[in-house]
């Protein structure tokens, strides 16, 4: 048996076997994972409508430009300008977030808001291209069409928050700039992957690249549910 099939025999059996240290790294990927996107959600979604909908402004065109153009930050940049915003020399220092899960969920959360926002901008845009005239016609005022919109747009804007989620589960650069991939406390799976392979701990490494290739398979297979849903419902 060569050293590769042994580390895989090996990472079967951390996944299967519910490893501790692989759940707890699992665990903290999945709680900042989920914390950033909750923490942006709302937010995002509201810009993204709110740029759909109100084109007329002057600066309309920067602000879509300037959040297309954030979905290709590069993630170690991001993790670099929150670095020095949370070192001891920072403005931010008396906070003493750096190298904790905080820092890690604020670097994500930059990541995942132009995505989501761009997304739902360009859902909802869709949308009133082609009900804007009923819904003006009904009596609807600004806010009303954009609520209607985010109602009709519903499923695809689920595929929208998926996109934010898996672009947090992938992430690497910053978290691993931010968090410091310390054992215990800040290590995620992405990060330890790195560490591990570097290393030469193939086997848990290839455990936890198992766990994310799976979680990523999920995603888009839920997506993929949401889409025939949304199209579901579109033909009834």
């Amino acid at each position: 048996m060569n050293d590769l099939t042994a580390a895989m025999l090996t990472a079967v059996q951390l996944v299967a076997g519910l490893d501790a240290d692989l759940l707890e790294i699992v665990s903290l990927s999945l709680q900042t994972n989920f914390l950033a996107l909750a923490v942006v959600l709302a937010p995002a979604i509201l810009a993204g409508a709110f740029l759909g909908v109100w084109r007329r402004f002057r600066t309309h065109g920067f602000w879509v430009s300037l959040l297309n153009a954030m979905m290709g930050l590069p993630p170690v940049v991001v993790g670099l300008l929150i670095y020095l915003l949370l070192s001891n020399s920072g403005p931010l220092a008396s906070l003493e977030l750096l190298y904790t899960p905080t820092a890690m969920v604020i670097a994500q959360a930059v990541l995942i808001f132009p995505i989501v926002a761009s997304l739902t901008h360009q859902t909802v845009s869709d949308y009133y291209d082609v009900l804007n005239k009923q819904l003006r016609a009904l009596g609807c005022g600004g806010v009303a069409v954009m609520t209607t919109l985010l109602y009709e747009a519903r499923f695809s804007l689920i595929t929208a928050v998926l996109a934010g989620l898996g672009r947090a589960l992938a992430e690497v650069g910053a978290v691993l700039i931010v968090g410091g991939n310390i054992y215990h406390v800040t290590r995620v799976m992405t990060t330890a992957i790195t560490l591990e392979t570097g290393k030469g701990n193939l086997a848990l490494a290839l455990a936890l690249g198992m766990i994310l290739i799976a979680l990523s398979f999920f995603l888009s297979f839920v997506a993929g549910l949401v889409r025939r849903r949304g199209r579901m419902q579109a033909e009834i």
